[in-house]
């Protein structure tokens, strides 16, 4: 068995991360610049992706695995219909679109539940550990950035069951030792980790399919002076899985 697959897996995405965070979209992202129609944008497709996640892991909710690292109380499905209704109206379901990339990302979930249901382990991990993390950094941005009315528009980042910073770091530290109880070998433990690395790339494929618009909303010069520096940086963005 491998016991520590929750340090594994923080250590070996730490380069996968660092390139999602230096992505041009979340450059301008993590600098306060965040436009309506991009965000709303991603917003639906971060609803595709949930659903199809939240989906699978209850079909394998009584999993020998996949089970065991389980917790409805993360779902954020519904969380993210609120913030569909608040940015496209009551009618948001008739009007959204998956991106080509957003579409892919979906695909991966369920060919994974249908062929290898334990590496969903992977793609639970770096999506609820990275809203639970730099997630409550970006709900701050996102709310100042965009002026939105107070409890509307950031759902996606509030968990109505792990309602503060102390509960976060507890619950987190039970959601690295359900990682680490799992009855995974070495072998399998690089495969999930691995797996991790493709929820990130398949996350920044999202990302850069989303900066036409970025630049239709601020402009070509604006968006490059702002996108120009290439360095790796320690800013926590919604796809960090820390401590």
């Amino acid at each position: 068995m491998s016991s520590d697959l929750a340090s594994k897996l923080r250590e070996g995405t730490k380069h996968s991360h660092a390139i999602a965070e230096n992505t041009a979209f979340m450059k301008c992202f993590l600098k306060g610049i965040v436009e309506k129609e991009p965000f709303r944008k991603l917003t639906a497709n971060l609803y595709f992706v949930y659903r199809a996640l939240e989906a699978e892991l209850q079909r394998y909710c009584s999993h020998p695995v996949v089970g065991l690292i389980y917790f409805p109380e993360l779902n954020r499905q519904g969380n993210l219909e609120k913030d569909l209704a608040f940015y496209y109206n009551e009618d948001w379901r008739n009007q959204i679109v998956a991106l080509e990339a957003g579409k892919a990302y979906v695909a991966r979930i369920h060919e994974l539940a249908n062929t290898e249901p334990t590496l969903l382990i992977a793609h639970a991990y770096v999506r609820y550990m990275g809203d639970l993390s730099g997630g409550q950094s970006l709900k701050k941005i996102v709310r100042s950035a965009m002026n939105l009315p107070p409890d509307q528009g950031t759902g996606f980042y509030e968990f109505e069951n792990i309602p503060n910073i102390e509960a976060i770091r507890a619950f987190k530290a039970k959601y690295r030792h359900a990682l680490n109880s799992l009855p995974v070998d070495d072998i399998l433990a690089e495969k999930i980790v691995d797996e991790a690395n493709y929820t990130f790339e398949l996350n920044c494929h999202v990302f850069h399919e989303l900066e036409t618009d970025v630049k239709a909303a601020i402009g070509d010069y604006v968006f490059d002076l702002l996108t120009r520096q290439d360095k790796s940086g320690n800013t926590s963005s919604e796809l960090v899985a820390a401590d």
